[in-house]
């Protein structure tokens, strides 16, 4: 049996100072092999900077993966080359720094590929996830036991058809971005797992992390304010795959939520 636990988008320093106060918990309690967390949001809501990410994998990460806000942070460029286990979007521009996969023992000599995309519904300019990772699965061929996909995007219809096009190929997708988890978690039909939004870690008494203060004018007088990190009430949302270590058939998904209280 092989665990792997997916945790939501780090927001801003109340996320990370959760991460780093309960993360190692968290995987003791779950019983965890691998662990990927999604950092793209994890440096003042915005981006990820060498310090966060260093306290990401102090914490316990084994791999750091992006999404659109990536490179909100011009510091991450400087390192992104250095550090194969952080992640930017894969079907990011050619010539973007970094790359948008890794390969990482996981359990026993076992090997998995964590694939990082970028939806394009609603989102920012970005070349198609589904042609992009086809190329990639294609290349690495035999260079991986285990295939391991965060999608970072809007509209769960984007993410149920990816899931769709590559169950059988991918055996764990799951979708960030929304910082709402979903309660759509499900065994498919060729062996996989999958959940279209893992959520977040950050507060609950917030908008998707923000401030009610800062994120509220924008849709009350269309105001847009800087958005400052709510601190109060903070909770890490994920989910725990689990793989069958022969087969490697995911056998259970299960959403996760883990705040103060519980962690006493």
């Amino acid at each position: 049996m092989i665990k792997i636990l997916a945790v939501g988008d780090v927001f801003g320093a109340p996320g990370c100072n959760f991460v780093k106060k309960h993360l190692r918990k968290i995987i003791n309690a779950e019983g965890a092999d691998f662990v990927i967390v999604n950092g793209e949001n994890a440096c003042g809501g915005n981006g990820l900077d060498r310090a966060e990410a260093d306290l990401i994998f102090s914490s316990g990460a084994d791999v750091i993966t992006g999404g659109n806000h990536s490179f909100r942070r011009y510091a991450l460029m400087d390192f992104i080359e250095d550090e194969p286990r952080i992640l930017r979007p894969l079907n990011f521009p050619v010539g973007s720094p970094g790359e948008g996969f890794c390969i990482v023992p996981v359990k026993n000599g076992l090997r998995a590929m964590v694939i990082s995309v970028c939806g394009q519904v609603f989102m920012d300019p970005a070349d198609s996830p589904f042609t992009a990772v086809n190329r990639l699965l294609e290349s690495q061929k035999g260079k991986y036991d285990i295939a391991i996909c965060d999608f970072h995007g809007e509209a769960t219809s984007e993410k149920l058809a990816f899931a769709h096009e590559f169950d059988g190929r991918i055996q764990i997708i799951y979708g960030t971005h929304t910082h709402v988890q979903t309660a759509d978690e499900r065994l498919t039909p060729r062996g996989g797992g999958y959940i279209s939004d893992i959520g977040m870690v950050g507060s609950e008494d917030s908008v998707i992390g923000i401030s009610y203060e800062t994120a509220v004018p924008r849709f009350t007088r269309n105001v847009r304010m800087k958005g400052i990190p709510a601190a109060e009430n903070v909770s890490l949302r994920g989910a725990v795959f689990t793989l069958d270590e022969k087969t490697l058939y995911c056998t259970d998904v299960k959403r996760i939520n883990y705040n103060e209280e519980d962690l006493k």
